[in-house]
């Protein structure tokens, strides 16, 4: 079973819940692996602390142009939709960051003057953090193409009873790259007017991708009631509501996880386990 944690703002908690439910499973004797899919940030190591076994380079293959045999036809530039190769009468220009790797510029070259060559982008880092197998992505300093990274991590998974996947903030291609193949996903929210004006923005995009999911509140008891409302009227089960409790602030910003910190929330990460796979069964 894949299960996603995504949120449609940065900084609701869903690492918080990911983590901590990625342990509580652990513990119940699943086999589980971890995937911080948040490419350009990753921040699930600081709480799982993992020891790394395995590094490996992302790469997205990009054109190199034999100038010799070019006869500037221009069709490489015309196929190309992100503007990363661009034939003038003399000359081929090729924006390496700007490529998405499709192959097309090659396959329309007919004097053979364009091949593929690697070009790297970010790594992939593979460990454990006691029984949980863990996978996190680095987008290089400087790239801006996350989803191939993504795509790396969501490869570089184990096979094993329970995936979690800790998604990128927000609604867009990262964000969906990570959840499309997911058979549940937890969208991780907070009672405030920005936190369900973007969990609306979340719900959309689950829908229109045909998943299941449900509602995690944190800080449940601050801001007002409109989530509550908003999940209710529009059907949508609330897995938990997380108090606004200091203690949850303080282990947090010490790198630890919450269960083992404080063991008072066990049951209550173990809940959010249990009404996923109530939905999914």
């Amino acid at each position: 079973m894949k299960i996603a944690f995504a949120s449609g703002k940065g900084g609701t908690g869903k690492t918080t819940v990911a983590t901590n439910l990625a342990y509580m499973a652990s513990r119940a004797g699943e086999s589980v692996a971890y995937l911080d899919c948040d490419v350009e940030e990753p921040n699930g190591h600081i709480f799982l602390k993992p020891e790394i076994d395995d590094t490996r380079p992302v790469t997205i293959p990009i054109p190199k142009v034999d100038e010799s045999a070019c006869d500037y036809c221009g069709e490489c530039g015309e196929i190309c939709q992100y503007g990363a190769i661009v034939p003038l009468p003399n000359k081929v220009l090729v924006f390496a960051d700007m490529c998405h790797g499709c192959g097309g510029c090659s396959l329309v070259c007919h004097s053979g003057a364009i091949t593929e060559v690697g070009h790297k982008i970010g790594k992939v880092e593979v460990g454990r953090s006691g029984a949980i197998n863990f996978v996190h992505g680095l987008l290089d300093i400087g790239q801006v193409m996350s989803p191939p990274v993504i795509k790396a991590v969501q490869e570089a998974a184990p096979l094993t009873d329970l995936v979690i996947v800790d998604a990128p903030p927000g609604t867009s291609c990262p964000v969906i790259e990570s959840v499309h193949d997911s058979d549940f996903v937890v969208l991780v929210t907070e009672p405030t007017p920005f936190g369900l004006n973007d969990l609306k923005l979340a719900v959309e995009m689950i829908r229109a991708l045909e998943l299941r999911f449900g509602v995690v509140i944190n800080r449940a008891d601050v801001g007002d009631d409109e989530t509550v409302l908003y999940c209710r009227s529009n059907h949508i089960e609330i897995l938990a509501e997380i108090p606004d409790d200091r203690r949850i602030a303080e282990v947090y910003s010490r790198g630890e996880l919450v269960c083992q910190a404080l063991p008072e929330y066990e049951s209550l990460f173990t809940s959010v386990l249990t009404g996923v796979m109530r939905s999914v069964m």
